[in-house]
């Protein structure tokens, strides 16, 4: 006897249908997973630039320290030697994170210019201790320490986007669309201790 069922209610286009719905299902599970974390990376990219920003701002004080400080003492030379070479260390730095085409050679980059920073504001504070009594010198300071505050905080946020970002990447199955496209893990900024240590100035 012949089947007279309609198309709709025959066996192989009921399987038919459930394939393609698990199938539509993966691809927009994938699509959707995608997304979020290509949204995630760019998080990651921004926080990077606010990081940059602070440090900075914080460069940007620095001459201003240097013209408080300069011709108050003769052996200028040996620290404005210190200072240049910093510097230099500095902006070699930031080239580099101009020039950096992923979070990690970035992250690099800004731990350098961090270090930077530290090396020519603990020069200028080791050579000169007297001069935090002047009132110049004094806003200088608290200005730096608020730089140094603001960078703090923003690379805490940048730890924490970073955190969420790579949370999407390990687990399933987004682990899986990770591989699938190329996306890497975030690298965290870390404590640097030498940073915080002043270099040793001799006259």
């Amino acid at each position: 006897m012949i089947e007279n069922k309609p198309f709709y209610k025959r066996g192989w286009f009921i399987t038919v249908v459930v394939i393609a719905v698990v199938l539509i299902g993966l691809i927009g599970g994938f699509i959707k997973s995608s997304n979020s974390m290509s949204t995630s990376e760019q998080g990651v990219e921004e926080q990077l630039g606010q990081v940059q920003t602070v440090l900075q701002r914080r460069a940007d004080l620095i001459p201003n320290l240097m013209n408080a400080v300069k011709g108050q003492q003769k052996q200028e030379k040996q620290v404005y030697g210190d200072i240049s070479k910093a510097r230099t260390e500095y902006y070699n730095a930031k080239s580099k994170y101009n020039n950096s085409n992923n979070s990690s050679d970035k992250v690099n980059a800004l731990s350098g210019q961090d270090r930077a920073l530290n090396v020519m504001v603990g020069s200028i504070r080791e050579a000169y201790p007297k001069l935090e009594s002047n009132s110049n010198m004094q806003t200088l300071m608290v200005q730096l320490e608020g730089s140094e505050n603001r960078i703090s905080v923003e690379r805490n946020r940048y730890n924490k986007t970073a955190r969420e970002y790579n949370n999407k990447l390990v687990k399933f199955p987004g682990s899986l669309v990770a591989s699938i496209t190329n996306h890497k893990k975030a690298n965290y900024f870390q404590a640097d201790e030498s940073a915080q240590k002043a270099p040793s100035v001799n006259f």
